[in-house]
């Protein structure tokens, strides 16, 4: 099997290294994988392309490549040149949750889409984070093997629209064996932001370990330490 990985927190990101690790402990030998990666962070970019002008690209290392784009940049120049006859694609691992609305501006869920609408399977993976949990990442492939190895054996057995998973990791003790697995539906309920004028700047806050949340859908199920896989429509 053949796999592209991208992300959007960029090439040298402790996610996309720990997404490496866990993509090959959860399928051993016998998988080619391809990086196509920002050369910098790109968080929060949303399904923006580049149009104007070519995309600059470097190997970093063997199968390793960087690019001057954003994400979907990344997945275009993988699909098209750098990692032709891809069985899937898997972006992450995000230093943060993408749940619930976040997924219309997050980079890494917008790569996952971005395969998707081309007609490739697609698993996003982002790990939300809190200030009280450490943010290590050696316990990663431990968690996503379940996750990662149920991806692979659907892909391929749906004559459906490509699969696209947005999964989320919570933030609970790293050292926890494994935590529960829920599929759940995103939750769209708006973001509760505050916006207030000062001098010549407009401030927003938000409170995002506080923000709303509905029963049982992805927001609520990964604060409450479980991890989330909600199954989406690329369109």
């Amino acid at each position: 099997m053949k796999i592209l990985i991208t992300n959007d927190d960029g090439i040298d990101a402790p996610g996309l290294a720990a997404l490496v690790k866990s993509v090959q402990h959860a399928m051993g030998d016998g998988i080619e994988l391809i990086v196509v990666a920002p050369d910098r962070g790109r968080s929060e970019c949303g399904h923006s392309v580049t149009t104007g002008r070519p995309l600059a690209v470097k190997a970093v290392r063997p199968q390793w490549f960087q690019t001057d784009g954003t994400p979907v940049d990344c997945v275009r120049a993988g699909l098209g040149v750098l990692a032709q006859g891809v069985d899937a694609v898997i972006s992450g691992v995000n230093a943060g949750a993408n749940l619930g609305v976040d997924l219309h501006v997050s980079g890494t869920y917008a790569a996952a889409r971005e395969a998707a609408i081309s007609g490739v399977p697609a698993l996003a993976l982002s790990h939300y984070r809190r200030p009280d949990v450490p943010a290590t990442w050696d316990h990663v492939p431990r968690w996503t093997h379940s996750t990662i190895c149920e991806f692979v054996q659907r892909i391929g057995r749906s004559n459906a629209a490509p699969l696209l998973w947005n999964v989320n990791l919570p933030a609970i003790d790293p050292a926890t064996d494994q935590p529960a697995r829920v599929w759940c539906d995103v939750d769209w309920e708006p973001m509760v932001r505050k916006a207030f004028h000062r001098e010549s700047e407009i401030h927003f806050e938000s409170d995002f370990h506080a923000r709303p949340r509905k029963p049982g859908l992805d927001i609520e199920q990964c604060f409450a330490g479980a991890i989330t896989i909600s199954e989406i429509t690329p369109h």
